[in-house]
């Protein structure tokens, strides 16, 4: 099983990135197969609106450091996203990887009912950290990401959310947090 885990937060002992690390981490010691990015590390730029990718290409026709990124997407089973909440949804790290996904789309999407270039089913886990304790706030995040994915043929989707986590290591911190991960994570690479 391959999984590949993009880190959306700019801070790289962040919260969300704590979370994703232990998910990784449980992966791997399941045996699977592991390659983390930290986008803020990484040279890009947003989707270009060009529509390259559905007239004269089957991919993303920039040619910068998130080129190696879709293509591992493309190829992985389970594909974990983290992210801070910023300023009312995801960081915008993590949101410009999801826009350049777009060339995951087949050209005529709205129509045709082969929507997705990619296999099908594929898996989302999705780590969502906020500084605000109130779980009522920013819930309308995860519905919208996961509609992206499941158009994209993504069978499965998992949310591992921590509220009330604003320091670095706090999420460690959380027992609850920690051990859903855990065990998502087993129930995953198990299946």
């Amino acid at each position: 099983m391959n999984v590949v885990c993009l880190l959306g937060s700019p801070q790289k002992k962040g919260n969300s990135s704590a979370i994703a690390q232990r998910f990784c981490d449980t992966a791997e010691k399941s045996g699977a197969s592991v390659a983390t990015f930290a986008l803020n590390e990484l040279n890009y730029r947003g989707c270009q609106g060009c529509m390259a990718c559905k007239t004269k290409r089957d991919d993303c026709a920039l040619s910068d450091d998130l080129t190696e990124v879709l293509e591992a997407v493309r190829e992985t089973d389970v594909l974990v996203l983290a992210s801070p909440v910023y300023f009312w949804d995801v960081s915008s790290q993590l949101k410009t990887f999801i826009d350049r996904t777009f060339s995951y789309l087949t050209p005529g999407f709205m129509t045709n009912p082969v929507k997705s270039r990619l296999a099908p089913g594929k898996k989302l886990v999705f780590v969502l950290t906020q500084g605000n304790p109130d779980s009522s706030l920013f819930r309308d995040i995860f519905p919208k990401i996961d509609c992206f994915f499941k158009a994209y043929g993504f069978a499965e989707s998992y949310l591992i959310r921590a509220c009330g986590v604003r320091g670095p290591g706090e999420a460690e911190g959380r027992e609850d947090v920690m051990a859903l991960t855990q065990k998502t994570a087993e129930a995953i690479c198990r299946a």
